[in-house]
């Protein structure tokens, strides 16, 4: 058995980042960015108002009050998306919207709820300033937001609401992002049936095949189910066959010793170079990692929550390096302990956890019974709980490591 660093350590050595595509800014959400964003130019790429107002000159306001507000002479009005032709001097204002370019001669914006227009019967429009402002205020200034030539985007970044905005901003139309990952799924095992046939005794819905179908998805990758293979060798050759011209190949059952466990003898046959077999983890202490065709295999165990924790802490990082993705969707925090655990020495154990913020701290607790086919814990755990292979028992009140699940 091998340390769970060490095995994370060897895959990753073993996978290089996917090429890049091509695609609409709007179709790219969640995707990865393949190269650096840079801005060609300011934005704003001009002072303009932050605010629906007046642009004067802040020297004409002082002493400016409810009491004793200023009179100013409006001149004329600029409209967002206009451009400025006027010319602000002393005693005048002109009227300007949210987004419009500041006019010369103007160095502030006074909002419109702070003025009045003037009821002085004059040939001239007034307003009455009821506020001091003070030089820029309201003003956004060219380069404000991003300055020319800045480095706005890393590669590597996953594309959110806020990115794909910020890359429309910056005219680019058509992002270029990593191609995601095919994943091929091979469920195997006699005793498996898909969810629409009729169980009968003896069988077993094949739960694995949707689990790993939408953890590939969660995190970048697309998956294409391949079904369910026999514990028969040849049955399993073609299965894994079927699989390869895909980015990887993620399996489930037949890793572990029994005599119908078959996955790594015909991986072997099909000319895999298997890296390594067994991590000195629970539950997912049966997992398997090799290369066939220049491509990542992962074989993970069959028992449901076996398979879903190896696959969070092996294959989620896997598919990220594919991406290119940087590791920032992976978090692990300090949480106190809020019960007493005892465990097996010699293994890490991630225990399925609700992990709560409390009090300044995190606080986490298993959520019920650990065995590796017990599903329902993992479905209401929001963490795995991780403790180190030296501990027997760890009392209530310590400090553990904490990995939340997306």
């Amino acid at each position: 058995m091998i340390k769970v660093e060490d095995a994370l350590t060897i895959i990753l050595n073993s996978i290089a980042p996917l090429d890049s595509e091509t695609i609409s800014l709007s179709d790219s959400l969640g995707r990865v960015l393949y190269e650096d964003a840079f801005s060609s130019g300011d934005i704003p790429a001009f002072d303009n108002s932050g605010m629906d107002g007046y642009a004067i000159k802040s020297s004409d306001t002082v002493g400016a009050s409810n009491e004793t507000p200023k009179i100013l002479d409006v001149i004329g009005e600029i409209k967002a998306g206009i451009a400025a032709s006027m010319e602000t001097k002393h005693g005048q204002a002109i009227k300007i919207m949210t987004g419009a370019p500041i006019p010369k001669g103007a160095d502030s914006v006074i909002m419109v709820e702070e003025t009045e227009k003037s009821k002085v019967k004059s040939q001239k429009s007034k307003v009455k300033i009821f506020k001091e402002v003070e030089y820029g205020d309201n003003i956004r200034k060219a380069g404000e937001d991003i300055k020319s030539s800045e480095l706005v985007i890393q590669k590597g970044t996953l594309l959110k609401p806020a990115h794909i905005g910020m890359l429309a901003a910056l005219g680019i139309s058509r992002a270029k992002v990593t191609r995601k990952p095919h994943v091929a799924i091979l469920a195997t095992g006699d005793e498996l049936i898909d969810v629409e046939e009729q169980l009968t005794h003896g069988k077993l819905r094949t739960s694995n095949t949707y689990t790993l179908y939408n953890q590939i998805l969660s995190c970048g990758g697309e998956p294409a189910n391949i079904g369910i293979a026999r514990d028969d060798i040849g049955d399993l050759e073609k299965k894994i066959n079927l699989c390869r011209g895909h980015d990887a190949i993620v399996t489930s059952g037949g890793v572990s010793m029994g005599d119908y466990d078959l996955i790594k003898d015909v991986l072997v046959r099909l000319g895999a170079e298997i890296k390594f077999w067994k991590i000195a983890m629970r539950p997912g202490k049966p997992v398997l990692f090799g290369i066939m065709d220049g491509k990542p295999v992962f074989g993970l165990p069959g028992n449901p929550v076996s398979s879903m924790v190896s696959f969070e802490m092996f294959v989620m990082p896997a598919i990220l390096k594919m991406l290119g993705q940087k590791d920032d969707s992976i978090k692990e925090v300090e949480a106190i302990l809020d019960e007493d655990i005892k465990k097996k020495k010699g293994l890490r154990f991630f225990l399925r956890a609700q992990t709560r913020w409390e009090n300044s701290g995190y606080i986490t607790k298993a959520t019920g019974p650990q065995g590796s086919a017990i599903l329902k814990s993992m479905m209401l755990a929001n963490s795995l709980m991780i403790l180190p292979e030296d501990e027997e028992f760890i009392k209530k009140g310590a400090k553990v490591r904490v990995r939340l699940l997306n």
